[in-house]
């Protein structure tokens, strides 16, 4: 049985957090422009919408955008985070200062685009594993310093969260079973040295290792660049006794086939390190 791996949720104040260092980034020392232009009594309502069709997520991070910039910013998503957009449709608006929007308008979209772009192909994944049991994961190929956004994303998607770091579940990789010198050596020292209840799983990439992690009954084995034949086969010999994961290198077009080997997992790193950005705009009206 697998050990359950916690969902670390982007909780308030670690989206307060990552908002404040992408304003500090963008801002820097000030928005010249604006500030030099735009009256500081102004206020302005602007519309998001969406350029293409697509999942949205993010409006958490949105929200703390401009919040951070003016307390009296107000958003009011129209398609909250989880809900499909049409091409062409308001999703969202957000009112307030001038000031503000105009200063936080490229952060709230960065967060937006990149967090609706994940969970867009999430979804896509999530379907075309439909009428399997295949769960589909994120991997750690996050951009850095934004992995909980991007976990995030994931699940408004309706995938499933990998684990969140290097510690809170043991993965013993090609590498390491390279370096002790075997897939035993490695689980057996794993067993001995880590602590109590710690999830383990294990890398294979042929039939042969399958057999040896099997033996060792840890809580997952992950099939490395297996093809879909050697994955149906993995599923047959380990007959339910422990979890399966299938990685590397899956495309929305293989998804299908690999899910239908009848593997519990399908980890998909594109998720997150291949993003593409739902084109979406903020058009302002100031008065």
């Amino acid at each position: 049985m697998v050990h359950p791996i916690a969902e670390t949720p982007a909780g308030t104040e670690e989206i307060a957090s990552i908002v404040r260092r992408a304003l500090a980034e963008d801002l820097g020392c000030g928005d010249v422009t604006t500030d030099s232009i735009v009256p500081a009594e102004a206020s302005a309502r602007g519309q998001f919408i969406a350029k293409a069709v697509g999942v949205i997520a993010g409006w958490d991070a949105v929200a703390a955008t401009f919040s951070a910039l003016d307390r009296r910013a107000a958003v009011r998503p129209v398609v909250r985070d989880g809900g499909e957009a049409s091409a062409g449709t308001v999703i969202g608006t957000v009112e307030g200062p001038a000031r503000a929007l105009l200063s936080g308008e490229r952060v709230a979209l960065n967060f937006l685009q990149r967090l609706s772009g994940i969970a867009t192909m999430t979804r896509a994944f999530v379907r075309a594993a439909e009428g399997t049991r295949a769960v589909i994961l994120d991997t750690r190929k996050t951009a850095p310093g934004l992995r909980p956004l991007d976990r995030l994303a994931v699940r408004l998607g309706g995938g499933t969260n990998h684990r969140f770091g290097l510690h809170d579940m043991a993965l013993v990789k090609e590498n390491h079973i390279t370096a002790v010198g075997g897939i035993t050596a490695a689980v057996r020292r794993l067993r001995r040295n880590a602590r109590a209840g710690i999830p383990i799983e294990v890398e294979v990439r042929t039939l042969a290792e399958l057999r040896e992690a099997l033996d060792l009954a840890p809580d997952r084995i992950l099939l490395d660049n297996m093809n879909t034949d050697d994955m149906r086969e993995a599923v047959r010999i380990a007959a339910g006794r422990v979890p399966l994961e299938a990685s590397g290198g899956v495309r929305l077009e293989t998804a299908a086939e690999i899910a239908r080997t009848g593997v519990d997992y399908i980890s998909v790193g594109a998720l997150t390190h291949s993003v593409r950005a739902l084109d979406i705009s903020l058009e302002l009206d100031t008065s």
